[in-house]
């Protein structure tokens, strides 16, 4: 797996279609399917509504976004409405985002999260465009990649470093039981992820988690059970092997290599 962009000569004349060009480029001649670990990425036809790529071994889409600068709290994408209808889809891409330095034409960062982490939390949506817009009263959306775990981002190349290719698929084999959830489900079960990640520590107990509390009660109002919900949600990571359950109210997250 090279980090540098194939020198080859760009069709377009403006900087943002040639960075597309050699983005799409580099994925198609570099990059592997997270899921089965083939380098079979195929781009599709351009315009299709969806994806940009999917893999011809297993059949796994993604949707590739990529920009100079890093990716902050917050990420562009597309109609609200559309978003929110793709979330309940089988054919919801896992999304690739890349960071590169077009002087060094070369990739520093490169990481997909996994369709199983779009739930509605994430989806923010946005005002709409103003009467004096082409497009006027359209409503887009952001993805709030601060609302997923760190888990949930799996780098391939992390500040100009590549990552090795068998952590990379122990990583995403680790949370494709999400997928097996419900919408509502899988919401909980990703906050509750959250929270064991910002506790920090590989050994918590039961204590830390119910410190996030009113974090949760502020996500989810409606449910007047927070810290049962809790408990059944370490019980479910715990049945599916993302933690270990050490003794009565103690627990450790299993490592990955």
């Amino acid at each position: 797996m090279k980090l540098g962009f194939e020198e080859e000569q760009t069709p377009y004349h403006g900087p943002t279609q040639s960075a597309r060009f050699w983005t799409e480029s580099w994925v198609r001649g570099q990059a592997y399917c997270p899921n089965c670990g083939r380098t079979n990425i195929t781009k599709y036809e351009n315009n299709r509504p969806v994806a940009d790529f999917y893999c011809s071994s297993c059949n796994e889409e993604y949707e590739l976004k990529g920009q100079k600068s890093k990716f902050g709290a917050r990420v562009l994408d597309g109609a609200f409405r559309t978003m929110c209808e793709r979330l309940t889809a089988s054919n919801n891409p896992n999304l690739m985002l890349m960071n590169y330095d077009l002087k060094k034409l070369s990739v520093t960062d490169f990481f997909v999260v996994p369709k199983q982490f779009f739930v509605r939390a994430i989806i923010e949506e946005r005002k709409p465009l103003a009467l004096t817009a082409r497009r006027a009263g359209w409503i887009g959306c952001n993805i709030l990649l601060n609302r997923i775990p760190e888990i949930g981002k799996i780098f391939f190349v992390r500040s100009g470093t590549l990552l090795p290719k068998e952590s990379v698929l122990e990583k995403w084999q680790k949370t494709l039981f999400l997928r097996d959830e419900g919408a509502e489900a899988r919401g909980w079960l990703i906050e509750v992820m959250n929270c064991v990640e910002l506790i920090g520590k590989q050994e918590f107990v039961l204590d830390d988690v119910y410190a996030f509390e009113q974090r949760l009660c502020q996500i989810y109002p409606n449910n007047h059970h927070v810290k049962q919900k809790i408990r059944q949600q370490l019980q479910v990571l715990r049945d599916r092997g993302y933690l270990d359950f050490v003794s009565r109210g103690f627990y450790r997250l299993r490592p990955i290599n």
